[in-house]
Protein backbone atom coordinates (compact mmCIF):
# COMPACT_ATOMS: atom_id res chain seq x y z
CA UNK A 1 0.00 0.00 0.00
CA UNK A 2 2.38 2.49 0.74
CA UNK A 3 4.28 1.77 -2.36
CA UNK A 4 1.30 2.69 -4.35
CA UNK A 5 1.26 6.09 -2.60
CA UNK A 6 4.77 6.62 -3.29
CA UNK A 7 4.25 5.92 -6.55
CA UNK A 8 1.14 8.78 -6.72
CA UNK A 9 2.95 11.25 -4.82
CA UNK A 10 6.01 11.09 -7.15
CA UNK A 11 3.66 10.97 -10.49
CA UNK A 12 1.76 14.30 -8.87
CA UNK A 13 5.13 15.91 -7.94
CA UNK A 14 6.12 15.82 -11.58
CA UNK A 15 3.05 16.40 -13.41
CA UNK A 16 3.08 19.65 -11.15
CA UNK A 17 5.94 20.70 -11.87
CA UNK A 18 5.73 20.04 -15.79
CA UNK A 19 2.34 21.58 -16.01
CA UNK A 20 2.99 24.61 -13.75
CA UNK A 21 5.88 25.52 -16.19
CA UNK A 22 5.01 24.37 -19.90
CA UNK A 23 1.65 25.81 -20.33
CA UNK A 24 1.06 25.23 -24.15
CA UNK A 25 3.94 23.40 -25.36
CA UNK A 26 5.15 24.69 -28.47
CA UNK A 27 7.13 22.40 -31.31
CA UNK A 28 10.26 24.07 -32.39
CA UNK A 29 12.68 22.60 -34.94
CA UNK A 30 16.73 23.22 -35.74
CA UNK A 31 19.23 21.19 -37.50
CA UNK A 32 19.03 18.51 -35.04
CA UNK A 33 15.19 18.34 -35.21
CA UNK A 34 12.12 18.79 -33.27
CA UNK A 35 11.85 19.88 -30.24
CA UNK A 36 10.36 21.71 -27.27
CA UNK A 37 11.40 24.01 -24.88
CA UNK A 38 11.35 23.27 -20.90
CA UNK A 39 12.67 25.29 -18.24
CA UNK A 40 15.22 23.91 -15.57
CA UNK A 41 13.30 23.66 -12.02
CA UNK A 42 15.05 23.30 -8.69
CA UNK A 43 16.97 19.47 -7.87
CA UNK A 44 16.12 19.19 -11.85
CA UNK A 45 19.73 17.27 -13.53
CA UNK A 46 19.90 15.86 -17.20
CA UNK A 47 18.75 12.54 -15.64
CA UNK A 48 15.41 13.53 -13.76
CA UNK A 49 14.57 15.55 -16.90
CA UNK A 50 15.55 12.53 -18.89
CA UNK A 51 13.23 10.35 -16.76
CA UNK A 52 9.94 12.63 -17.34
CA UNK A 53 10.65 13.35 -21.05
CA UNK A 54 11.33 9.54 -21.64
CA UNK A 55 15.23 11.20 -23.00
CA UNK A 56 18.19 9.31 -22.47
CA UNK A 57 20.45 11.95 -20.38
CA UNK A 58 23.58 11.95 -22.72
CA UNK A 59 21.53 12.10 -25.89
CA UNK A 60 19.76 15.19 -24.08
CA UNK A 61 23.29 16.80 -22.94
CA UNK A 62 24.14 16.10 -26.71
CA UNK A 63 21.02 17.69 -28.25
CA UNK A 64 21.79 20.82 -26.26
CA UNK A 65 25.65 20.80 -26.67
CA UNK A 66 25.65 20.49 -23.06
CA UNK A 67 28.55 18.51 -20.78
CA UNK A 68 26.71 16.39 -17.91
CA UNK A 69 29.74 17.13 -15.58
CA UNK A 70 28.57 20.96 -15.20
CA UNK A 71 25.20 20.21 -14.54
CA UNK A 72 22.08 22.36 -15.16
CA UNK A 73 20.76 26.13 -13.58
CA UNK A 74 17.65 26.64 -12.20
CA UNK A 75 15.65 29.03 -15.05
CA UNK A 76 18.12 27.30 -17.64
CA UNK A 77 16.03 26.23 -21.37
CA UNK A 78 16.83 23.27 -22.35
CA UNK A 79 15.51 21.88 -25.42
CA UNK A 80 13.72 18.43 -24.97
CA UNK A 81 14.11 16.62 -28.37
CA UNK A 82 11.30 14.91 -29.83
CA UNK A 83 11.62 11.50 -30.75
CA UNK A 84 9.79 8.18 -31.45
CA UNK A 85 9.62 7.49 -27.88
CA UNK A 86 8.08 10.67 -26.95
CA UNK A 87 6.44 12.19 -29.78
CA UNK A 88 3.09 10.29 -30.51
CA UNK A 89 1.76 11.61 -33.57
CA UNK A 90 -0.85 8.53 -34.12
CA UNK A 91 -3.42 9.12 -31.28
CA UNK A 92 -4.60 11.34 -29.46
CA UNK A 93 -2.76 10.10 -26.16
CA UNK A 94 -0.17 12.42 -23.64
CA UNK A 95 -0.09 16.22 -24.09
CA UNK A 96 -0.99 18.36 -26.58
CA UNK A 97 2.24 19.57 -28.65
CA UNK A 98 1.58 23.33 -31.22
CA UNK A 99 2.52 24.64 -34.17
CA UNK A 100 2.42 28.13 -35.04
CA UNK A 101 1.44 28.89 -38.59
CA UNK A 102 3.51 31.05 -40.89
CA UNK A 103 2.21 33.52 -43.47
CA UNK A 104 0.43 31.44 -46.28
CA UNK A 105 0.71 28.74 -44.94
CA UNK A 106 -0.86 25.58 -45.82
CA UNK A 107 -2.46 22.44 -43.93
CA UNK A 108 0.37 20.49 -45.94
CA UNK A 109 3.23 22.77 -45.58
CA UNK A 110 2.59 22.37 -41.78
CA UNK A 111 2.27 18.60 -42.30
CA UNK A 112 6.14 18.56 -44.00
CA UNK A 113 7.32 20.16 -41.59
CA UNK A 114 6.17 18.08 -38.89
CA UNK A 115 7.30 14.95 -39.86
CA UNK A 116 4.69 14.48 -42.17
CA UNK A 117 1.97 13.64 -39.96
CA UNK A 118 -1.22 12.76 -41.60
CA UNK A 119 -3.20 15.95 -42.66
CA UNK A 120 -6.74 13.97 -42.17
CA UNK A 121 -4.86 13.75 -38.09
CA UNK A 122 -4.14 17.67 -38.45
CA UNK A 123 -8.16 18.40 -39.50
CA UNK A 124 -9.32 16.33 -36.60
CA UNK A 125 -7.03 17.27 -33.45
CA UNK A 126 -7.80 20.92 -34.50
CA UNK A 127 -11.50 20.39 -35.84
CA UNK A 128 -11.27 22.32 -39.43
CA UNK A 129 -13.30 22.12 -42.21
CA UNK A 130 -10.49 22.92 -44.76
CA UNK A 131 -6.72 23.15 -45.77
CA UNK A 132 -6.93 27.01 -45.03
CA UNK A 133 -5.18 27.70 -41.69
CA UNK A 134 -4.79 31.86 -41.22
CA UNK A 135 -1.39 32.83 -40.54
CA UNK A 136 -0.32 32.62 -36.15
CA UNK A 137 -2.88 29.76 -35.21
CA UNK A 138 -1.59 27.27 -33.13
CA UNK A 139 -2.87 23.79 -34.42
CA UNK A 140 -1.90 20.43 -32.28
CA UNK A 141 0.58 18.63 -34.57
CA UNK A 142 1.42 15.56 -32.42
CA UNK A 143 1.04 14.56 -28.52
CA UNK A 144 3.89 14.65 -25.77
CA UNK A 145 4.41 11.06 -24.36
CA UNK A 146 5.68 12.06 -20.45
CA UNK A 147 5.56 11.49 -16.77
CA UNK A 148 2.95 14.20 -16.65
CA UNK A 149 0.94 11.60 -19.69
CA UNK A 150 1.66 9.28 -17.60
CA UNK A 151 0.02 10.75 -14.13
CA UNK A 152 -3.10 11.36 -16.05
CA UNK A 153 -3.09 8.40 -17.42
CA UNK A 154 -3.08 6.59 -13.75
CA UNK A 155 -5.60 9.40 -12.80
CA UNK A 156 -8.00 7.97 -15.13
CA UNK A 157 -7.16 4.52 -14.09
CA UNK A 158 -8.73 5.06 -10.63
CA UNK A 159 -11.65 7.17 -11.92
CA UNK A 160 -12.83 4.28 -13.83
CA UNK A 161 -12.13 1.73 -11.65
CA UNK A 162 -13.65 3.34 -8.57
CA UNK A 163 -16.42 5.48 -10.17
CA UNK A 164 -15.15 8.76 -8.36
CA UNK A 165 -12.92 11.78 -8.83
CA UNK A 166 -9.82 11.43 -7.22
CA UNK A 167 -8.53 14.21 -4.46
CA UNK A 168 -6.92 15.01 -1.48
CA UNK A 169 -9.80 13.46 0.51
CA UNK A 170 -10.64 10.45 -1.23
CA UNK A 171 -7.05 9.79 -2.64
CA UNK A 172 -6.16 6.52 0.33
CA UNK A 173 -9.69 4.96 -0.39
CA UNK A 174 -9.63 4.79 -3.74
CA UNK A 175 -5.66 3.57 -3.66
CA UNK A 176 -7.33 0.83 -0.99
CA UNK A 177 -10.22 0.13 -4.21
CA UNK A 178 -8.04 0.23 -6.88
CA UNK A 179 -5.19 -2.48 -4.93
CA UNK A 180 -8.41 -4.95 -4.11
CA UNK A 181 -9.68 -4.49 -7.91
CA UNK A 182 -6.02 -5.49 -9.34
CA UNK A 183 -6.27 -8.76 -6.82
CA UNK A 184 -9.14 -9.92 -8.56
CA UNK A 185 -8.52 -9.09 -12.25
CA UNK A 186 -4.67 -8.41 -12.60
CA UNK A 187 -5.52 -8.41 -16.30
CA UNK A 188 -7.55 -5.30 -16.87
CA UNK A 189 -7.25 -4.10 -20.70
CA UNK A 190 -7.34 -0.66 -19.30
CA UNK A 191 -4.36 -0.69 -17.98
CA UNK A 192 -2.16 -1.62 -20.61
CA UNK A 193 0.73 -0.10 -22.11
CA UNK A 194 2.91 0.41 -24.68
CA UNK A 195 5.28 -1.63 -25.83
CA UNK A 196 7.15 -2.45 -29.14
CA UNK A 197 7.80 -5.10 -30.37
CA UNK A 198 6.21 -7.44 -27.67
CA UNK A 199 3.02 -8.69 -28.54
CA UNK A 200 -0.14 -8.61 -26.88
CA UNK A 201 -0.40 -11.13 -25.01
CA UNK A 202 3.19 -10.61 -23.49
CA UNK A 203 1.46 -6.86 -22.66
CA UNK A 204 -0.36 -8.66 -19.78
CA UNK A 205 2.40 -9.51 -18.01
CA UNK A 206 3.43 -5.82 -17.80
CA UNK A 207 -0.49 -4.75 -16.60
CA UNK A 208 0.72 -7.78 -13.91
CA UNK A 209 2.49 -5.46 -12.48
CA UNK A 210 0.10 -3.30 -10.91
CA UNK A 211 0.32 -6.07 -7.89
CA UNK A 212 3.01 -3.48 -5.87
CA UNK A 213 5.37 -5.70 -3.86
CA UNK A 214 6.80 -4.08 -0.48
CA UNK A 215 9.89 -4.47 -2.28
CA UNK A 216 9.84 -1.70 -5.51
CA UNK A 217 10.64 1.55 -3.58
CA UNK A 218 13.96 0.17 -2.52
CA UNK A 219 14.55 -1.02 -5.92
CA UNK A 220 13.94 2.06 -7.19
CA UNK A 221 16.35 3.87 -5.11
CA UNK A 222 19.80 2.06 -6.20
CA UNK A 223 18.50 2.48 -9.49
CA UNK A 224 18.78 -0.95 -10.30
CA UNK A 225 14.98 -1.34 -10.64
CA UNK A 226 11.96 -2.30 -9.36
CA UNK A 227 12.71 -5.79 -9.70
CA UNK A 228 16.09 -6.07 -7.59
CA UNK A 229 14.51 -7.58 -4.52
CA UNK A 230 12.09 -10.38 -6.55
CA UNK A 231 15.80 -11.50 -7.76
CA UNK A 232 17.10 -12.06 -3.93
CA UNK A 233 14.06 -14.07 -3.51
CA UNK A 234 14.34 -16.10 -6.64
CA UNK A 235 17.62 -17.11 -5.80
CA UNK A 236 16.65 -17.54 -2.44
CA UNK A 237 14.16 -21.00 -3.82
CA UNK A 238 17.09 -21.80 -6.84
CA UNK A 239 20.30 -20.97 -6.72
CA UNK A 240 22.16 -18.68 -9.68
CA UNK A 241 22.53 -21.51 -12.72
CA UNK A 242 23.52 -19.30 -15.79
CA UNK A 243 26.40 -16.77 -16.45
CA UNK A 244 26.17 -15.32 -19.90
CA UNK A 245 27.74 -12.63 -22.09
CA UNK A 246 25.50 -11.75 -24.59
CA UNK A 247 24.77 -9.30 -27.37
CA UNK A 248 21.60 -7.13 -27.14
CA UNK A 249 19.43 -4.55 -28.52
CA UNK A 250 16.54 -2.05 -27.30
CA UNK A 251 13.01 -2.17 -27.66
CA UNK A 252 11.07 0.92 -26.86
CA UNK A 253 9.01 1.00 -24.18
CA UNK A 254 6.90 3.28 -21.84
CA UNK A 255 7.47 1.62 -18.84
CA UNK A 256 10.73 1.51 -16.86
CA UNK A 257 11.37 5.64 -16.95
CA UNK A 258 8.85 6.52 -13.69
CA UNK A 259 9.26 2.67 -11.75
CA UNK A 260 12.15 1.35 -12.32
CA UNK A 261 10.63 -1.39 -14.02
CA UNK A 262 12.98 -2.94 -16.40
CA UNK A 263 12.07 -6.01 -19.02
CA UNK A 264 13.95 -7.82 -21.74
CA UNK A 265 12.73 -10.33 -24.53
CA UNK A 266 15.04 -13.63 -24.45
CA UNK A 267 14.53 -17.71 -26.15
CA UNK A 268 14.70 -20.75 -23.92
CA UNK A 269 14.06 -19.26 -20.47
CA UNK A 270 10.76 -19.25 -18.39
CA UNK A 271 8.80 -15.92 -18.97
CA UNK A 272 8.40 -13.94 -15.17
CA UNK A 273 12.55 -14.93 -14.45
CA UNK A 274 14.49 -11.92 -13.09
CA UNK A 275 18.00 -11.64 -14.43
CA UNK A 276 20.71 -9.60 -13.16
CA UNK A 277 21.86 -7.40 -16.21
CA UNK A 278 25.50 -5.88 -16.00
CA UNK A 279 27.24 -3.64 -18.15
CA UNK A 280 30.51 -4.82 -18.29
CA UNK A 281 32.08 -1.32 -19.26
CA UNK A 282 31.11 0.51 -15.96
CA UNK A 283 30.22 -2.69 -14.05
CA UNK A 284 26.04 -0.96 -13.52
CA UNK A 285 23.96 -3.82 -12.31
CA UNK A 286 20.06 -3.65 -13.16
CA UNK A 287 17.46 -6.45 -12.90
CA UNK A 288 14.70 -7.18 -15.84
CA UNK A 289 11.99 -9.14 -16.00
CA UNK A 290 11.41 -11.51 -18.77
CA UNK A 291 8.36 -10.93 -20.71
CA UNK A 292 8.92 -13.23 -23.74
CA UNK A 293 10.49 -14.85 -26.51
CA UNK A 294 12.80 -13.36 -29.27
CA UNK A 295 10.43 -15.32 -31.75
CA UNK A 296 12.93 -15.42 -34.66
CA UNK A 297 11.89 -12.01 -35.86
CA UNK A 298 14.47 -10.95 -38.87
CA UNK A 299 15.10 -7.71 -36.82
CA UNK A 300 16.48 -9.95 -33.86
CA UNK A 301 19.28 -12.38 -36.08
CA UNK A 302 22.53 -11.35 -34.56
CA UNK A 303 20.92 -10.83 -30.87
CA UNK A 304 20.61 -12.84 -27.97
CA UNK A 305 18.44 -10.41 -26.21
CA UNK A 306 16.73 -7.09 -26.49
CA UNK A 307 16.16 -4.70 -22.99
CA UNK A 308 13.98 -2.24 -22.95
CA UNK A 309 15.31 1.55 -23.48
CA UNK A 310 14.98 2.47 -20.16
CA UNK A 311 16.80 -0.73 -19.16
CA UNK A 312 19.96 0.58 -21.41
CA UNK A 313 19.83 4.19 -20.09
CA UNK A 314 19.99 3.06 -16.86
CA UNK A 315 22.70 0.70 -17.89
CA UNK A 316 24.58 4.26 -19.17
CA UNK A 317 24.31 2.04 -22.51
CA UNK A 318 24.90 4.81 -25.63
CA UNK A 319 24.70 2.31 -28.62
CA UNK A 320 20.97 1.60 -30.23
CA UNK A 321 22.33 -0.56 -32.17
CA UNK A 322 24.22 -3.76 -30.42
CA UNK A 323 26.25 -4.14 -27.43
CA UNK A 324 27.36 -6.57 -24.74
CA UNK A 325 26.26 -7.31 -21.47
CA UNK A 326 26.63 -9.79 -19.18
CA UNK A 327 23.44 -12.41 -17.70
CA UNK A 328 23.14 -13.86 -14.28
CA UNK A 329 19.82 -16.37 -13.41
Amino acid sequence: MKSIVGTICIMILLSTGLRAQTGELLIKNNDKGLYIDHKVTPKENFYSIGRLFYVHPKHLATFNSLEMTKGLNIGQVVKIPLTDTNFNQKTERGLPVYYVTGNSESLYRVSTNNRNVLMEKLRQWNHLSDDNVAAGSKLVVGYLISNESAATAFANLDKLETGKKTNAQNTNKEVATLETTVKQDPKKEEVKKEVEPVKNSQLIQVTQELKYSPGSISGQNSNQGYFRDFFQQQISQQPISKEQTVTSGIFKTASGWADSKYYLLMDGIEPGTVVKITNPTNKRIIYAKLLGEMNGQKENQGLNIRISNAAASALDILETDKFIVKLDY
